[in-house]
């Protein structure tokens, strides 16, 4: 029989909560007064409405173009070349690429896929194969590895110390379980990466600043990647209880100093809720009047292509001093994703970092492979508008797919190299 729709908004809004069997601090959270969410909403459709040229991603979808702020690819342009940007300042579209193989088992929804192979050195893409990989999705608690990046940049800066402690505040408690009082910026880091922890996350979000995680995406020329909201924005935001949010149309189109101002006041006005409330008020939400246009206003964003180029960096260049690469690496290895990999390339994986995230009827997961053998590979799945309103057993359906695509990648080469557009899978 199906959920009653509150048990199920309860459990579908786990927007963090990736490891199977660790469901633990991943209930969902809320939606608040009755709004119309025309304004932001609409924003988010003149951005993401107008088909647009998919290379890697073949035939665009509703709401996955560019926005205009990303200009077309110039003629010429050395496909897999790491950082070619466009006269604006932003990546140019994922290059042409094999189309990836068709999912192994069914998958609803918009579905994006892009793995490849990167040169270590150059960063350069070897080989690749991609699904929608330039159209825009939630990327969920995926984000979180870039909020570690950020943590790590302090560190090394000297303006951040593993060892600081925070408590659990009203402003600060998100969605979910958290952390105790006194936990340390390094555990702050692991609890967000393992078990997904949201409360852990907007607490090293907020002390890095909102700004210095976007600008990992804003140095890289990634126009269409937000990250710069934590966790507790995002359900105040869909909640209808940011009247910030509410009341602007500017929102899902700012970039630079303008979206640094808005999410400071949406922000602001996330901070002012007992979690209760809002957990009770999104519940209201997702049970009456979700609409996937929502969660492209509301929540981080970001394409395949532009976040697996993001994780490129982060994983293979993320100019970090050797202390802050051993935190990385311990934290990154224990996100959800090396067992099915490993698996599949019949033990064949020598490092892995990665995350996910879930949410009502979105899934996503991102990471980084290194073969035994040394070859180096980012995959970065997205799934939004599934039939499903709870998503985390879709995972393994995910993995096949992610899966079926690193081996084609590290599999012979075809030849003579030829690209073709790659389309939505059936």
């Amino acid at each position: 029989m199906p959920e009653r729709p509150r048990a199920r908004a309860r459990v579908a809004l786990a927007l963090a909560c990736l490891l199977p069997g660790l469901l633990t601090g991943c209930r969902p959270g809320p939606v608040g007064t009755e709004r119309q969410v025309s304004a932001p909403v609409a924003a988010a459709i003149r951005i993401a409405g107008t088909p647009a040229t998919s290379t890697a991603g073949g035939r665009p979808e509703p709401g996955a173009s560019a926005p205009a702020t990303v200009s077309a690819r110039p003629a010429g342009r050395a496909p897999g070349v790491p950082g070619t940007l466009a006269q604006d300042g932003c990546l140019l579209p994922a290059p042409e690429v094999e189309k990836a193989p068709p999912p192994p088992f069914p998958l609803s929804g918009r579905l994006g896929l892009w793995v490849a192979e990167v040169d270590p050195t150059t960063l350069a893409v070897r080989r690749a194969v991609g699904t929608n990989a330039d159209s825009v999705f939630p990327l969920a608690s995926t984000y979180k590895q870039a909020v570690l990046w950020a943590v790590l940049k302090e560190f090394d800066a000297g303006r951040l110390s593993p060892t600081e402690r925070f408590d659990v505040t009203r402003q600060n408690q998100s969605l979910g379980d958290y952390p105790y009082d006194g936990t340390s910026v390094r555990e702050l880091s692991s609890r967000m990466i393992q078990f997904s922890d949201n409360t852990a996350t907007d607490i090293l979000h907020r002390r890095v600043g909102l700004q210095r995680v976007q600008a990992l995406a804003d140095d890289l020329g990634l126009c269409r990647t937000r990250l710069i909201l934590p966790t507790r924005d995002w359900w105040v935001a869909q909640a209808g209880l940011s009247q910030t949010f509410n009341g602007t149309g500017r929102w899902a189109a700012a970039r630079g100093a303008d979206r640094e101002r808005l999410a400071a006041l949406i922000d602001r006005d996330a901070q002012a809720y007992r979690s209760d409330y809002l957990q009770r008020k999104l519940d209201e939400y997702f049970e009456r009047r979700h609409r996937p246009e929502d969660d492209l206003a509301a929540l981080n964003v970001s394409t395949p292509y532009e976040f697996a180029t993001l994780l490129t960096h982060e994983y293979l260049r993320p100019g970090l001093s050797a202390r802050a690469l051993a935190w990385q690496q311990d934290v990154l290895a224990r996100g959800y994703g090396r067992t099915p990999i490993d698996a599949a390339l019949k033990g064949r994986v020598a490092a892995f970092g990665g995350k996910g995230g879930n949410g009502w009827r979105l899934l996503t997961y991102t990471g980084y492979v290194r073969t035994d053998d040394g070859r180096h590979v980012v995959y970065a799945f997205m799934q939004h508008g599934a039939d499903q309103t709870y998503t985390m057993p879709n995972t393994r359906r995910a993995f096949a797919w992610i899966t079926a695509g690193i081996r084609r990648v590290l599999g012979p080469a075809p030849a003579p190299l030829r690209t073709a557009r790659s389309g939505s899978p059936d």
